[in-house]
């Protein structure tokens, strides 16, 4: 039978196991990632969806990723922004619910350009290099999903920055769990930044971004 020392040494190295994958999405991104008063500017902002109240509105969490999109279009440091998330029923639809947010925000409908496959960070990534042709982007998003959405976003093929929110004062619990479910979703992360598996759905280009971005402000 192992002894003690054995048991912690295999221990140990489990857990070593378990949050390498977590630690190397946060290394490699480390000079990607910044808070939205130092973010540089960027002719794309990608919002992940995080989620609608029962009243169809943006959760927290979103609300405050859409506030630093308005920001940075505020102080000209992106001029278009897709917002993208889960539309996979008629009766939930995040990209419309953060294209209504913007626009109540300032930004003209016409800047913002709507994903409705944005299924997984993966899926918005490399929908946005395939479909929207974006090739350089701020990408939005909590601290704690950051190191993720930046890798992701960079393997997909676009030139990213990844802006993130300090949500731990306003939603506390929701960003400890956040932090804590990162650790295994850095294994699929992991998978799908080396594999580049195809997304639910591809489809055709789309030109949303393309006219937004050269529509004068």
């Amino acid at each position: 039978m192992p002894g003690v020392r054995t048991w912690a040494v295999l221990l140990a190295a489990a857990a070593l196991v378990g949050i390498a994958p977590y630690a190397w999405l946060n290394t490699a991104t480390w000079d990607q990632r910044t808070d939205p008063a130092a973010a540089e500017a960027a002719p794309v902002a990608i919002v992940l969806g995080a989620g609608l109240r029962e009243d169809g509105t943006p959760t927290t969490l979103l609300a405050r990723r859409l506030d630093i999109a308005a920001r940075l279009y505020s102080t000209d440091r992106i001029d278009a922004v897709l917002v993208s998330g889960d539309n996979s029923v008629s009766a939930y639809n995040e990209p419309d619910a953060m294209r209504d947010y913007l626009a109540a925000a300032g930004i003209p409908r016409g800047q913002v350009v709507a994903d409705y496959a944005g299924f997984s960070t993966w899926e918005t990534c490399t929908r946005a290099r395939r479909i929207f042709g974006v090739r350089s982007a701020s990408v939005i998003t909590q601290n704690f999903h950051l190191p993720r959405a930046v890798e992701l976003c960079s393997r997909a093929g676009i030139d990213t920055q990844g802006v993130g929110d300090t949500s731990y004062r306003v939603r506390t619990f929701a960003t400890v769990y956040g932090y804590v479910r990162e650790v295994p979703a850095a294994f699929t992360a992991v998978y799908e930044a080396l594999a580049r598996p195809e997304p639910q759905f591809l489809g055709p280009e789309e030109p949303g971004i393309r006219e937004a971005l050269s529509t004068p402000r």
